[in-house]
């Protein structure tokens, strides 16, 4: 049986599953037959984000539901967590994403939330992929008689929007504070410039216009260089850089410097300890967070707990663990007391409010962490066997350890969502960052490219 979902829960995105209509059928069906209940009339929330299949897949997503007598409720172009938190508010017995997240126009796939909010837990994955590769649902449906029906709902973004400015402090506002916001050509670019508008910010907005295919060129949180130098060119106090399906930010100071997500992570849990809202005194991040986080949050006097790449394992041990914070490097942040599920919009709003209440600009208040060099390359990769079966990568991979010693890191893991391998390294120095990171990435593609 090939495996449906990624570590973040993307099915079809990697080459190696690619999104079809027919997948997207049969995943209506099987998500419909799951949640339906004897004696309740069962309905899914659907949303995407502006890649030009995405229609298709929606509509096949739509008969798919509709043909198992379970009603499809659909809100067009909307931010995952937007979607995540419409599941909840709706009352929905499932919420389900059309996106690739930050990959390109070409790739698609799909994320489910149950519902309450939080993306399907793993045995929920299994029985679906169960389902599908059964070829038994033809077996399943209901009669003509218990068709269910498709329609569409008004006012959806203003909700979401209500919702997204309850997260930001009511004795605040924004007025006088100039934002750049890059929406990725995706599924942002409505909601987010009339949030920051109706809280008062100045909103320059760029890469709002989605055709369908530009989402994540050259923009969003993988492409921040023009958002950039539009901060520095309009004086702008903060940019905000959103990935194709808004649940990551990458921010930008007022003088063009780029943050990572190890860094808002650590202001924010600075001021949320000051104020007594850290709970249980603990940050939860990943592997791939930089050294210079966990130096940090020593010196704040912070717990942090690591988990495995990927938002669904930070998620649960956050949920464990009852931290308030955590996240990823690439800038997914989780506020478990505002969301069950990481929302760029929201860790924007966090970040602002910080500076707010810290009435200091992002440049000093992002001095908290001191980022240690890291470089990663990328390889495509015909095959993803074991990294430890793998004798030439793993000797590349030791030698690297050995000379990098207890100043620096690497590690070598593949893509959840594509035919990729990733390999990064940290060091003492830009230099031998990038020497040990080729060295490693050379190997790589020699063995497995």
């Amino acid at each position: 049986m090939g495996a449906l979902f990624g570590t973040d829960g993307v099915r079809g995105v990697a080459n190696e599953y690619p999104m079809t209509a027919e997948m997207a059928l049969n995943i209506g069906r099987a998500t419909a037959h799951l949640f339906k209940r004897k004696g309740h009339h069962a309905r899914i929330i659907i949303g995407k984000d502006t890649r030009i299949s995405g229609y298709m897949l929606e509509n096949a997503l739509v008969s798919g539901i509709c043909s198992m007598g379970v009603d499809a409720i659909l809100l067009g172009p909307m931010p995952t967590p937007g979607v995540a938190f419409l599941t909840s508010s709706m009352r929905a017995d499932a919420g389900i994403v059309i996106s690739a997240s930050h990959n390109p126009f070409q790739d698609n796939g799909i994320k489910i939330f149950s519902s309450d909010g939080f993306k399907l837990p793993d045995e929920k994955e299994l029985e679906i992929e169960e389902l599908i590769f059964s070829n038994n649902m033809h077996t399943l449906h209901p009669s003509p008689r218990e068709l269910g029906k498709a329609y569409r709902i008004e006012g959806a973004m203003g909700r979401y929007i209500v919702f997204l400015k309850s997260s930001f402090p009511k004795e605040y506002n924004l007025e006088g504070m100039k934002v750049v916001l890059d929406c990725a050509n995706g599924a942002t670019y409505r909601v987010a410039p009339e949030t920051f508008f109706e809280l008062g910010a100045d909103v320059i907005t760029l890469f709002d216009k989605p055709n369908g295919e530009n989402i994540n060129v050259e923009c969003g949180s993988q492409h921040p260089e023009t958002l950039a130098e539009e901060v520095v060119k309009q004086n702008a106090a903060v940019g905000i850089a959103f990935d194709g399906d808004g649940d990551r930010l990458i921010a930008v100071d007022e003088k063009g410097n780029v943050l990572t997500g190890d860094q808002v992570i650590a202001i924010c849990a600075k001021v949320m300890k000051k104020e007594g809202k850290l709970a249980n005194n603990l940050v939860v991040s990943t592997v791939m967070s930089n050294i210079g986080l966990s130096a940090a949050l020593k010196d704040l006097g912070i717990e942090q707990s690591v988990t495995r790449v990927g938002d669904r394992y930070v998620l649960e041990e956050m949920r464990a663990k009852a931290a308030s914070i955590g996240g990823e490097e690439s800038g997914h942040v989780i506020f478990l007391q505002h969301h069950t599920t990481g929302d760029g919009i929201i860790t924007a709003l966090q970040v602002m409010a910080a500076m707010t209440k810290e009435q200091k600009p992002l440049s000093e208040m992002a001095k908290i962490m001191a980022v240690f060099p890291q470089k990663l390359i990328n390889i495509d990769v015909k095959s993803k066997p074991e990294i430890s079966t793998v004798p030439e990568i793993v000797r590349v991979v030791e030698a690297a350890e050995k000379a990098l010693g207890d100043k620096g890191r690497v590690l070598v893991r593949y893509s959840g969502t594509q035919n990729m391998c990733r390999v990064m390294v940290e060091g003492p120095t830009d230099e031998a960052t990038e020497r040990y990171c080729r060295q490693i990435a050379d190997v790589v593609k020699a063995k497995l490219g």
